[in-house]
């Protein structure tokens, strides 16, 4: 019962992502000029934001749901340091590589990179509602590299504006 209230909530989410972009699109086919700037580029990175903090709404809850069973909870806490893994792995990919890292490989670093402050939230969500000690420690491993990751990109960032201000 539970589970299917989730997938009803991805399905809702999805319906109104779905008409949100193609709204989009159709204002892009209107204006195809204006389209084409920075501030239609700002939109639409608002605009996936927004879809990404909808899509966290059932997810908080599909978490909730799931961390009643111990057995699939410690898999996903596993799956959640994986995923956490990755993002030192593109940090030092970007930094150390930039040279020599293919564009679409770059670019997807990138995008891991930026995403990372919501996937530190869904990790953080998923520690409040661990309840087996078997699932917190890859949860909070997890959540300290994916913490250190973010502030260490940060520094990098401020670091390197500083350095090209000067």
């Amino acid at each position: 019962m539970q589970l299917g209230l989730v997938a009803l909530g991805y399905a809702g989410v999805s319906v109104v992502a779905a008409a949100l972009l193609y709204g989009r699109h159709l204002q892009e086919l209107k204006y195809p000029a204006e389209a084409s700037g920075g501030m239609w580029a700002a939109g639409d990175a608002f605009l996936w934001i927004f879809i990404a903090c909808l899509f966290m709404i059932p997810t908080a809850f599909l978490v909730l749901v799931i961390a009643r069973f111990e057995a699939l909870y410690k898999t996903y806490s596993q799956l959640l340091l994986g995923l956490s893994v990755s993002a030192p792995i593109c940090l030092s990919m970007l930094f150390l590589g930039e040279n020599h890292l293919a564009e679409s490989l770059a670019d997807l670093c990138l995008y891991r990179l930026f995403w990372s402050p919501f996937v530190l939230v869904g990790i953080g969500v998923s520690r409040l509602a661990t309840r087996f000690d078997r699932a917190k420690r890859p949860i909070n491993y997890a959540l300290l590299i994916e913490g250190l990751t973010l502030v260490i990109a940060v520094a990098l960032i401020i670091r390197t504006a500083w350095a090209h201000g000067r």
